[in-house]
């Protein structure tokens, strides 16, 4: 007998018996009496009070989470609304929810591309902001009414979050609630890169690609925390002026220009630290950059994202790509290559609130200070990641937890048919201008065709 049966036949017997008893004794029905006007009264009165009884909060409490319903393009993320107040273990917080980081490692989550989140349905988010609601046993470096800024792998795009205390970080004294949630994963993250694996010290030069991003705004203020660090900066065009103002030294469009080239006009020995989140052949064209005792630390792979959806022959080619290197080479080359994971680093707690009060540290004293790009309602989570991944930001994106005005609500449908209206009067432009470099190539292929006809002649004279 299996272990699963086991306690299903026991159910059985237990019916059986029932049945049994109940068969042997004789059904006497009970006579039937009119109840007493008082009696009826009076139960009359009780029927309403047992109506208006109050549900236990746990019961009415709802909150609206967003949730990843399966991997693929910007709809799999959809607003649920949960029922139920989530219930707090020892150790741990409940947070009202303001606002949201997003961050590139959720735009590959979506895409099944990011192991650190569970499968779906799940709720993504990785950083938010917002006030202590409850608190646990054993919890005392947190009291209701705390505003805090939260680190935790996975669960931060909802209303409420429950979360243990020690991924929590007290926002200081006018810091808004935005600024707090697009701090923890960007700033930590350089700020371990450059400082923990790069030993960043005066007059070196810095590499960091992706320098209008979230990752790289960060990076480029604490390079300004250093004396006479240069730093080259990877950014379109239109974002050069912007990085510049920030402290980019040297801004490269990598859309236009052969960044390794113009890293080697301006620094012919080459880099002393950088920073890759791209993967592939850009990693192997990173390690070349480096000068003797340089360091590469590689913390991503958006060179997968290429779509909405999971791209095969890019995921294929970045892996195809991967950069390999011997520990001799290492050796004779002088240099070093690091690897960063914050989602990895969950379990060290210690090292990253050390890492983060010195950001704070250096947020009090008007060091750094993150820039928020735009801020977006939970409703508009797909134009949100749209941002983002067609690379639209300069600095962070943020998902903000109060509900959209119905006035925006009615607002949105003529948005989205403006934004299809652009999209056919675009690709009717394109089509216009294919047809018109077609009419030219005629129009400069006629004149060749007459002085051919005018040719012809003279060669049957010869």
């Amino acid at each position: 007998m299996s272990g699963e049966d086991a306690p299903a036949e026991q159910q059985n017997a237990v019916d059986q018996k029932q049945e049994t008893k109940a068969a042997e004794e004789p059904k006497a029905e009970p006579p039937k009496t009119e109840p007493a006007p008082a009696a009826a009264a009076a139960e009359a009165t009780a029927t309403p009070a047992a109506a208006t009884e109050k549900v236990p909060e746990e019961e009415t409490f709802t909150y609206r989470a967003l949730v990843l319903t399966g991997y693929g393009g910007y709809d799999k993320v959809k607003l649920q609304v949960k029922k139920g107040k989530p219930a707090l273990k020892a150790g741990e917080v409940l947070v009202r929810v303001k606002a949201c980081g997003l961050n590139f490692a959720d735009l590959m989550a979506r895409q099944g591309l990011y192991d650190r989140l569970p499968s779906p349905p799940v709720t993504p988010g990785m950083e938010c902001s917002g006030v202590v609601e409850a608190v646990g046993e054993e919890v005392t470096d947190r009291k209701v009414g705390d505003k805090v800024m939260v680190l935790n792998r996975f669960g931060l795009w909802q209303e409420v979050a429950v979360v243990p205390s020690t991924h929590t970080f007290l926002i200081p004294e006018g810091m808004s609630f935005e600024e707090a949630a697009a701090l923890p994963v960007n700033y930590i993250t350089a700020y371990m890169m450059l400082f923990d694996f790069g030993n960043l010290r005066p007059n070196q030069s810095v590499l960091i690609h992706a320098a209008a991003g979230g990752v790289g705004i960060a990076a480029t203020q604490l390079c300004k925390t250093v004396k006479d660090v240069t730093v080259f900066g990877t950014a379109s065009a239109s974002k050069h002026e912007t990085i510049s103002e920030g402290g980019v030294t040297h801004p490269i469009d990598y859309r236009t220009k052969d960044y390794v080239e113009e890293v080697r006009k301006i620094s012919p020995k080459g880099m002393d630290i950088i920073l890759d989140p791209l993967g592939g052949s850009d990693t192997h064209k990173a390690y070349n950059l480096l000068k003797p005792m340089g360091k590469l630390i590689t913390y991503g792979t958006s060179n997968m994202l290429a779509g909405q959806k999971k791209n095969l022959l890019a995921v294929a080619k970045n892996w195809y790509h991967q950069f390999s290197i011997h520990t001799l080479s290492l050796i004779q080359g002088n240099k070093s290559v690091c690897g960063f994971h914050l989602g990895y680093l969950d379990g060290e707690m210690e090292l990253i609130t050390q890492a983060m009060n010195t950001i704070l540290d250096l947020y009090k004293e008007g060091k750094v200070k993150p820039r928020i790009d735009s801020t977006w309602h939970l409703e508009q989570v797909g134009d949100a990641m749209r941002k983002m991944q067609e690379r639209n930001n300069i600095g962070k994106v943020i998902l903000n937890t109060e509900p959209m005005p119905e006035e925006e609500k009615k607002e949105e449908p003529k948005k989205e048919d403006k934004k299809k209206d652009d999209k056919k009067k675009d690709d009717k432009k394109k089509d216009d201008g294919k047809k018109e470099e077609k009419k030219d190539d005629k129009k400069k292929e006629e004149p060749k065709k007459e002085e051919e006809k005018k040719e012809e002649p003279n060669k049957e004279e010869k």
